[in-house]
């Protein structure tokens, strides 16, 4: 294989990662810390053409979820045990949801076990159209779920340094994908201009 046929798709390859794993429901920060109070942000991009009208998210054991920022088109409620626990919660759009090349984000805060190893966050997507995406799925799979690793200590700042970290994470994907997307741009051209020049050195 040419050089310049691998580095396109090598670029495409790149590219496509980068799609899929923005598409995904996630949950950040992907890393906390054991007894720690912190704000989670549920992150839901709408993957087709209908509308995301219906998200819900389950709480494992790990996580005890007290508190719910509003959003602004979406009513929320918490889903309870029979102690009266919060165990998921689910938003639901007062209007139109997310349409197709949105995305939304829900916040919610509580406080981590002091044994906890990992938040695993299953969570449903339902659209407009009836369909149900559920992200539930090991790592690695095409519906996985979102996971938080849980290191030991760390004590009550936590949720305020994790703030700072999920939002460069954010800004570091955004970033990689448009470098990638203008990369892939720049060889593409490329590529056609020593196409068009060997084909007009043969005439």
């Amino acid at each position: 294989m040419k050089p310049w046929r691998f580095a396109i798709i090598w670029f495409a390859v790149l590219l496509l990662a980068v799609q899929i794993a923005e598409a995904h429901v996630t949950v950040n920060p992907n890393e906390t810390f054991q007894g720690a109070h912190e704000v989670f942000t549920v992150r839901v991009p709408n993957e087709k053409e209908a509308s995301t009208v219906r998200v819900e998210v389950h709480f494992p054991e790990q996580i005890s979820i007290s508190r719910v920022q509003p959003l602004a088109g979406w009513s929320y409620e918490f889903t309870k045990n029979a102690e009266g626990d919060n165990t998921g919660i689910v938003w639901s759009a007062e209007g139109d949801g997310f349409r197709d090349g949105e995305f939304g984000e829900f916040r919610i805060q509580g406080r981590v076990a002091d044994d906890a190893k990992e938040i695993v966050w299953k969570a449903y997507q339902t659209y407009s159209d009836g369909s149900v995406v559920e992200w539930t799925g090991d790592a690695g799979s095409d519906q996985p779920a979102s996971v938080t690793k849980v290191a030991p200590g760390g004590g009550h700042n936590a949720g305020d340094h994790h703030a700072v970290s999920h939002q460069a994470q954010s800004n570091w994907v955004q970033s990689s994908a448009a470098l990638i997307s203008w990369l892939a741009l720049v060889l593409a051209i490329v590529s056609i201009a020593v196409v068009s020049r060997r084909r007009a050195s043969k005439l």
